[in-house]
């Protein structure tokens, strides 16, 4: 198994009485993630017991009545490990029951996140469960793991574990392909109903193809022949499933800086190209910038905490600064090259920073320079790809 950068942060939660809730796209490892915590829990002295609810034998077994399934649940060990909990009828009650008994359980679930789960896990669980997001592998995740691995490699394939088993890239691009079709029939089918497929095809498909653009909900209504009530309900559930990410404009309250614009991101590198049916690699594309930008930004999304959030910044002149990261309200701007000349501050960064003078820091990501230089007294890092990609933080502990 890769070991997963959060792992030790799960250990650390087996002695703590909240519920442990991983959220996330299907086939990122979360069932794995558990199957490694139960064998943790085990080597420490633990009883375990693992339900996982994706095997119809084991979800008939849940077709109880609640105070059946808090009993079972309660009976079964010290160490409890729900996988796709969102099948168990009224399981956020259930689980509420658990906690507020004040057993000395401690239960990990996991969930392919929908709307519905985020209700029921806002009204009933508030206060007695911690979320996890579970996102596709990093690079480096891999890179401790298969020595032999390249930058290159993953931004064309991305980092679903399941193309770690297999150096074909045929059956790379099979394997991605399917987990695509499988996200659309099985999941968000039944979160858009009987509505036009293929018009939420289409829009899966624009939001690939403008990928670190910034985008208009009206013009993409047009574009598809749907209202933008439908389109911001599609986003929003695109969302809500961990799957395309939408981040918005950071202002200051300058006049000329616009707020009401967005980006969005697709949450894996390999499941874009497969939207785009293009897997050719990064130096031969018009779309490499949109490669690069989607990397960092999904290592950014890796890091963040309850105090942390990625913006972006554009001016109504046409200045722009790729990502705003900020971390207690203060921001980092950073900016995403591909192959630099020399370590000359982009344009849109050097007058960010004008903007700006009180912030001490930016950075400039790209294929590579490494190097430090100052604007005034504001300290400006250049660093490769690979370098931002191994880092576990970019803010001083």
């Amino acid at each position: 198994m890769i070991k997963r950068f959060i792992f030790n942060r799960l250990c650390d939660e087996i002695n703590q009485p909240e519920i442990n809730i991983l959220l996330g796209p299907r086939q990122v490892g979360k069932t794995t993630l558990l199957h490694a915590l139960e064998e943790y829990a085990q080597r420490n002295g633990l009883s375990t017991k693992f339900f996982d609810l994706e095997q119809p034998q084991t979800l008939a077994e849940f077709n109880q009545s609640d105070k059946d399934i808090i009993n079972k649940i309660c009976s079964a060990g010290e160490v409890i490990f729900i996988d796709e909990f969102q099948y168990i009828r009224n399981a956020s009650k259930i689980l509420k029951a658990i906690v507020d008994a004040k057993t000395k359980i401690k239960i990990f679930c996991s969930g392919s996140s929908s709307l519905e789960i985020h209700k029921h896990l806002k009204e009933s669980l508030a206060g007695r469960r911690f979320l996890f997001r579970i996102y596709p592998l990093e690079y480096a995740e891999i890179k401790q793991h298969l020595k032999n691995s390249s930058l290159e490699t993953y931004l064309r394939y991305g980092g679903l574990p399941a193309l770690t088993k297999t150096d074909s890239e045929e059956r790379k691009q099979q394997i991605l392909a399917e987990l695509l079709s499988s996200y659309i029939l099985k999941d968000i089918k039944s979160l858009i109903k009987e509505e036009n497929i293929r018009a939420f095809n289409h829009l899966v498909y624009l939001l690939a193809e403008h990928q670190s653009s910034m985008i208009s909900v009206h013009n993409l209504a047009n574009q598809i022949n749907l209202s933008s009530n439908t389109i911001n309900r599609y986003l929003d559930i695109l969302e809500e499933t961990y799957v395309n990410f939408r981040i918005h404009s950071f202002s200051n309250n300058l006049g000329n800086e616009l707020k009401k614009s967005c980006k969005t991101y697709i949450y894996d590198l390999g499941i874009r190209n497969a939207i785009l049916k293009d897997f050719s690699r990064a130096a031969s594309r018009g779309d490499k910038g949109a490669l690069l930008e989607g990397f960092v930004f999904l290592k950014l999304q890796a890091m963040l905490t309850a105090n942390r959030e990625i913006k972006f910044w554009r001016t109504k002149d046409g200045d722009e600064v790729d990502f705003i990261f900020l971390q207690d309200r203060k921001p980092l701007p950073i900016e995403v090259k591909s192959t630099l000349p020399e370590a000359q501050i982009p344009k849109g960064l050097k007058r960010f920073l004008a903007r700006y003078p009180r912030i001490p820091r930016a950075m400039v990501i790209n294929e590579n320079i490494s190097q430090e230089v100052k604007q005034n007294s504001q300290l400006i890092q250049f660093i490769t790809l690979d370098q931002f990609a191994l880092k576990k933080d970019i803010f001083p502990s």
